[in-house]
């Protein structure tokens, strides 16, 4: 129950910021929006190769690994500009749209090593996933599970450090041992929060195919979009506030009081 009182204080305090600055929700539906154009350029090739005759089916890989990477890159530099939005408000600053996705471009020799790194992680955990079984699905589920909580920092750190992926990686691992290991169930809270606020989307898509009202679907996809941009936005905030705590060992504006030190332990 403590932990997720916690992790409710955090995400108020996440949002307080995201409703300060609500431009920054703009971004994830831009990356939404580039992804999208972007899987339409690699899917409908694919899809005309996987008609043939299965010669194509070595080019076919090739896109499909390409595809990743490139979906990779852009969650990743756009995952930086909301870290970067987040950074400048946090500073004293006011952040806006062409700030924040300036602040991501202007590392993009940084994150983009970074996205390559984490989707050829993401790939490899996939193939033990597939090529192992059950003890590989367990296995991969595991190992996933350890990388993306070992990583969280990364963003931030390739970023305001200015660190290759490999650096990024250690610095991340290393800030994790250090500040708030022994309090992880908070951060899983925050998938836990985002699932519940879905509740009634799912619930409405549910109606909408028993009853075959399509304006339900709508609405229900509609809903669903909107709290994954939202949690997606707070993420970052949150990602940015614990590692300006763990870095320089100050609550950043919004998250004063024991509500970050609570969550995370003392440094």
């Amino acid at each position: 129950m403590g932990t997720l009182s916690r992790t409710w204080a955090m995400a108020k305090a996440s949002w307080a910021v995201i409703n300060h600055d609500r431009e920054l929700l703009v971004i994830p539906v831009i990356s939404g929006l580039v992804s999208l154009v972007v899987g339409a350029v690699f899917v409908i090739p694919m899809i005309a190769m996987g008609t043939d005759d299965g010669s194509a089916n070595g080019m076919l890989i090739v896109l499909a690994i390409l595809f990743v990477m490139t979906l990779t890159a852009i969650s990743v530099v756009f995952q930086g500009a909301l870290v970067s939005g987040a950074h400048e408000r946090f500073t004293g600053g006011d952040p806006t749209i062409g700030s924040a996705i300036g602040g991501a471009v202007s590392k993009l020799h940084r994150l983009i090593p970074w996205a390559i790194l984490t989707a050829t992680v993401g790939l490899l955990l996939r193939m033990v996933r597939e090529e192992m079984g059950i003890v590989g699905r367990i296995l991969g589920s595991l190992l996933d599970t350890a990388w993306q909580v070992l990583t969280y920092l990364v963003v931030p750190i390739v970023m305001f450090e200015d660190r290759g992926p490999i650096d990024g990686v250690k610095r991340s691992t290393q800030l994790f041992k250090g500040t708030w290991g022994e309090n992880l169930a908070a951060r899983v809270g925050f998938g836990l929060l985002g699932f519940v606020a879905m509740l009634p989307g799912i619930a409405v898509f549910a109606i909408g195919a028993g009853t075959g009202l399509w304006p339900l679907f709508i609405v229900a996809v509609l809903w669903i979009i909107a709290v994954a941009v939202v949690m997606t936005a707070m993420n970052a905030v949150f990602q940015t506030a614990l590692y300006l705590y763990a870095t320089e060992g100050t609550v950043p504006s919004g998250f004063e009081g024991t509500t970050l030190t609570s969550s995370f332990g003392q440094k």
